[in-house]
């Protein structure tokens, strides 16, 4: 204990009800929830429905009136989301080539034709990206014309003094697409599930013009195959897994050399030859003993 001198005074605290009540302890604010919007489609039923009323009918003010209330804005909105998503900003003078096309679109809008099966905006995102992709082309041909003149001497050195053969590279790459063109087309026989047949058909389409694979990155191809199969991501990823297993069986004989598609057709080619080579000297001889 402490020693207090004589006469200090001693304070005491007087405890009082204000300091003998405990504080209330602050309710935790409640989190506002915010509400999902609801996803506005730029492509419904309704613009689907009016594009068939248009191919059908032969009225151009009743033509007009669907055209302006619902075809237009649905081909403005469709050809500027597919120009950001396949990334086709990177053309020059994009803004003009976008009114360039959604015009182009106007003028095909008789071609459709509902018994086929396809639905109106399959079939125009389809055709939208081909559009853009022969525009990627010519863009591509018209920059490997187009050269500076100090390098014309460079240009034409690299061409013709060049020690590369391509063409041995341009020949294997051919007979590669040819025999997997084959080895797909061969799956065909195999029983498969709707899902998984949607998939292959895509595919299919996909490959005939393999060219456009390489404009495409990854996403985009996901992209163009959902939209012409109708099939969500997973179910897309799933069955498309199926036919890169039967792809990696094809490459690993492939490049055991081991693929009958090209031996078969290398040999016809070669039996071919050697009949035309055995015919010519009997044609010869008959013309001499003639």
């Amino acid at each position: 204990m402490t020693n207090l001198k004589k006469g200090t005074p001693i304070v005491t605290e007087k405890l009082t009800s204000e300091n003998t009540k405990a504080k209330p302890t602050p309710k935790p604010k409640k989190k506002k929830r915010r509400r999902r919007g609801t996803k506005k489609y730029y492509f419904t039923q309704i613009h689907e429905d009016a594009i068939i009323k248009y191919a059908s009918s032969a009225d151009p003010l009743e033509r007009e009136e669907l055209y302006r209330s619902y075809i237009q804005p649905a081909f403005s909105e469709m050809v500027d989301k597919i120009v950001y998503t396949y990334k086709f900003t990177n053309l020059p003078n994009i803004d003009d080539l976008r009114n360039e096309c959604k015009v182009w679109l106007t003028t095909i809008l008789d071609k459709f034709d509902k018994e086929k099966g396809y639905k109106a905006f399959s079939y125009y995102s389809v055709i939208t990206k081909n559009w853009f992709i022969h525009e990627v082309k010519k863009n591509k041909t018209r920059r490997r014309r187009e050269f500076l003149i100090d390098d014309i001497s460079a240009a034409v050195e690299e061409k013709y003094i060049t020690t590369d053969n391509n063409f041995l590279d341009d020949l294997e790459k051919k007979e590669f697409w040819q025999a997997l063109s084959q080895e797909i087309s061969s799956w065909q026989s195999v029983q498969m599930k709707p899902t998984e047949e949607k998939v292959y058909k895509a595919v299919k389409i996909l490959l005939e013009n393999p060219d456009d694979i390489e404009i495409f990155n990854k996403k985009a191809i996901y992209l163009y195959l959902r939209e012409l199969t109708g099939l969500n991501t997973k179910q897309v990823v799933n069955n498309l897994n199926k036919l890169r297993a039967k792809y990696r069986t094809f490459k690993s004989e492939w490049d055991k050399g081991n693929v009958k598609h090209i031996v078969k057709e290398k040999k016809d080619h070669k039996e071919a030859n050697n009949d035309q080579e055995d015919k010519q000297p009997e044609a010869l001889s008959h013309e001499v003993t003639s």
